[in-house]
């Protein structure tokens, strides 16, 4: 039974025409109704009226970007501030002595230079503030496409109205013709994507901000510069499920995070491709128009979470185009060269030094299997899992080639991309160890080749040298 035909609420305006200041034609009358507007109370009608005007307008906090960052960063900080607290001198300095102490330990396996930035002890809403402007760069390309779907969309429903049944809108002229209308609603439909984008990535950064451990645990440079940066509440929350010591667990982690930060400091070119992979992935994401449309006829518009939750699991499409599937590859292929490089690494720092570095060796690989907390949050901001793959094998090249040349040849091999082990080299590591062991041996010059090449005669070199 409808409101209207409810005798204890026939004489109530009919919220559907109160909400669009007139009569609403049937089709759309019975759709609106399935999402649950039928049902709004007087003053649910009056705020999403100003809602309606204020997109139409603009105003404060409108944001033209393809993310409302403003409402990205309030949603953020509302997820962690009920379990968050600010970080105390005591543990800041605590966490200085943990890097201080993974430094030196790992000076003694990798010659790496050292990163030139601080150790960091941060609390949830300070992780959010450092790496949210990263988030809004990586979702850009999907939040776009998310406009451009929903535009479609509005053009489509408007011109099935035809032009005596669009009902007026709240900020419009009435009597407007359908692409007329168009016109004037595009802002508005840019602005609801953007926040509802903005709110969906807020939601996602905030809920990772309450389970990584520190800076770069996702596999990525967010932070933007060379800081060792621990997460202590985080750690703390992890530690209450594991039979290990407390201490030796911040150790183990602080030296993870600082042998991957060195190693994206000492490779200068990993970080951007890395970025630049999830950005291309990113950029051809097909949404799922299908899927939004029958996700918002189900969803409770008195219920905003709902809402996300429906965009998460309807946003993208499932197939992946030449340019995605090209982009994931390399990007699983680094993400497994990084974590493998940084488990053998972390393996010989803490070794003599910690009792139970296996059993905590083995605690991060859990939380890797599970699916970790990038996982999920790349899962619902651009459709990806963000998971290394094939980091055995990965650990299983670097070992390989740290025994057969030396552990200079290990780290020597992030010098340039063109050299740095690929999907192939995963599949054939013992051939990648040779491959590399005879590059390193042409690539040596000696006293000789200097006078060669120092020569001034043609033909000077050995007998049989062909130029090239």
């Amino acid at each position: 039974m409808s409101d209207q035909d409810n005798p204890e609420r026939r004489d109530e305006p009919d919220p559907l025409e109160a909400l669009f200041g007139g009569p609403v034609p049937p089709e759309l009358r019975e759709t609106l109704s399935a999402m649950g507007l039928g049902d709004l109370d007087p003053d649910q009608v009056a705020q999403m009226r100003s809602q309606l005007e204020m997109l139409m307008g603009g105003g404060p906090g409108g944001d033209d970007g393809p993310v409302n960052s403003e409402l990205a960063r309030d949603v953020a900080r509302q997820a962690v501030a009920e379990e968050d607290s600010s970080i105390s001198e005591g543990t800041r300095r605590d966490v200085e002595q943990v890097v201080q102490v993974a430094t030196l330990w790992i000076d003694q396996v990798t010659d790496l230079p050292r990163p030139e930035g601080a150790a960091l002890a941060l609390s949830r809403a300070e992780w959010v503030e450092r790496t949210l402007p990263l988030w809004e760069r990586l979702t850009a390309p999907v939040a776009e496409g998310l406009q451009s779907a929903m535009t479609a969309a509005m053009e489509q429903q408007l011109g099935q109205l035809g032009e005596e049944g669009a009902p007026p809108i709240p900020g419009l002229p009435p009597g407007m013709n359908p692409a007329a209308m168009m016109g004037q609603m595009a802002p508005m439909v840019r602005r609801m994507s953007a926040s509802m984008f903005g709110g969906q990535v807020g939601q996602a950064v905030g809920t990772l901000a309450g389970e990584v451990l520190s800076g770069t645990e996702v596999g990525l440079p967010i932070l933007g510069d060379e800081s060792v940066a621990i997460l202590p509440a985080n750690v703390a929350d992890f530690a209450e499920g594991l039979e290990v010591d407390a201490g030796e667990l911040h150790l183990y982690l602080a030296v993870r995070e600082a042998a991957r930060v060195r190693l994206f400091a000492g490779a200068p070119w990993l970080g951007p491709q890395l970025l630049t992979a999830v950005e291309e992935y990113a950029r051809d994401i097909r949404i799922n128009t299908e899927g939004i449309e029958e996700a918002v006829r189900h969803v409770d518009p008195q219920d905003p979470a709902s809402l996300q939750d429906a965009l998460g699991d309807s946003l993208f499409s499932n197939d992946h185009s030449p340019a995605q599937q090209a982009a994931l590859t390399r990007l699983e292929t680094l993400l497994a060269l990084v974590e493998g490089w940084v488990d053998v690494v972390a393996a010989q720092a803490v070794g003599p030094h910690l009792p139970h570095a296996e059993a905590l060796a083995e605690a991060v690989r859990r939380r890797r299997a599970t699916g970790g907390p990038a996982e999920r949050t790349f899962a619902s901001l651009v459709g990806l899992e963000l998971r290394p793959r094939r980091l055995r094998d990965a650990a299983n090249l670097w070992a390989a080639l740290e025994s057969r040349h030396g552990r200079d040849a290990r780290d020597e091999a992030w010098g340039h991309p063109d050299v740095a082990p690929t999907g192939a080299d995963l599949d054939d590591p013992l051939g990648f160890v040779e491959r590399h062991g005879a590059l390193t041996e042409g690539l040596t010059v000696t006293d000789e080749d200097i006078e060669r090449l120092l020569s001034d005669g043609e033909g000077s070199g050995p007998e049989g040298r062909r130029d090239t």
